[in-house]
């Protein structure tokens, strides 16, 4: 039965990443967070739990986006190539953060960034006044706060550096492509980091590498694959504004039960 709510998980974020061009880790979250109490996981674990098993699965997912956005010529790989050590570093200052706060704070924390996003989303914020492009020693800082930042939150970063590149004269198209590069190295730094931190405590249940919880792993990486291709083509049928908006107020919802549960 849990493994079915896996599987189902992995369809609904690789659908919803399709649709909306965020990380599938925005949804993965919380779910797995509700997913775990029910289950009866120590409360004191269970949100590193869902943090650690999220950035594993956007390990898996990630490949497909990258090699779909490379096909058609889109990764600006000269950016990636000076983001990708500031990613690596940040990622992994920012998994052994994320380990250092406490379960319920740490839930606050992605409670606040969840309705962050869903303003952005609702409100279709996006940068004003585009900049030339960064050089290498920006790009490496910009890649250290955004490899932090997703590493905490357990997201694959685009909520971050799409709109950074945007505003640094990339377009919107390249933007993402080369954000979904980026979601790799986060994704591989935070998840590591996390399964080392958490690979000596006592709380995690059985099935868990770290803070890495393997059976959700296994059923969000099979079925999230193939749905966010299925997600990525109804985006085309569908009204882009209209769908922004009801996910922006599924993350209100969601970020609103983690502040005030």
């Amino acid at each position: 039965m849990e493994f079915a709510l896996y599987l189902l998980l992995g369809s609904l974020a690789g659908v919803l990443a399709g649709l909306f061009g965020v990380g599938g880790g925005i949804i993965i979250v919380p779910v797995l967070v509700f997913s775990f109490t029910a289950q009866g996981f120590a409360p004191e674990v269970l949100t590193h739990l869902a943090v650690g098993t999220s950035l594993a699965t956007i390990v898996f997912t990630s490949i497909n986006s990258i090699r779909e956005h490379h096909r058609r010529g889109a990764v600006q790989w000269q950016l990636f190539r000076w983001l990708a050590p500031g990613i690596l570093a940040g990622a992994a200052v920012g998994g052994a953060t994320a380990a250092l706060i406490n379960g319920p704070i740490l839930q606050k924390i992605i409670g606040v960034f969840a309705i962050c996003v869903a303003i952005q989303l609702a409100l279709n914020l996006t940068p004003k006044n585009p900049r030339p492009l960064p050089g290498k020693p920006e790009l490496i800082a910009a890649g250290g706060v955004i490899g932090w930042a997703s590493a905490i939150f357990g997201i694959g970063g685009g909520s971050v550096t799409v709109p950074f590149l945007v505003w640094r004269s990339v377009p919107m198209q390249q933007a993402v492509a080369t954000s979904a590069a980026c979601g790799f190295p986060i994704a591989f730094a935070g998840a590591l980091v996390f399964i080392a931190t958490g690979w000596h405590d006592t709380q995690v249940p059985e099935w868990s590498l770290g803070f890495v919880y393997l059976p959700a792993l296994l059923g969000i990486a099979i079925t999230s694959v193939f749905f966010a291709r299925f997600g990525a083509k109804l985006a085309h049928k569908l009204s882009p504004v209209l769908l922004k908006r009801l996910f922006a107020l599924l993350l209100v919802v969601v970020g609103s039960s983690f502040l005030f549960n």
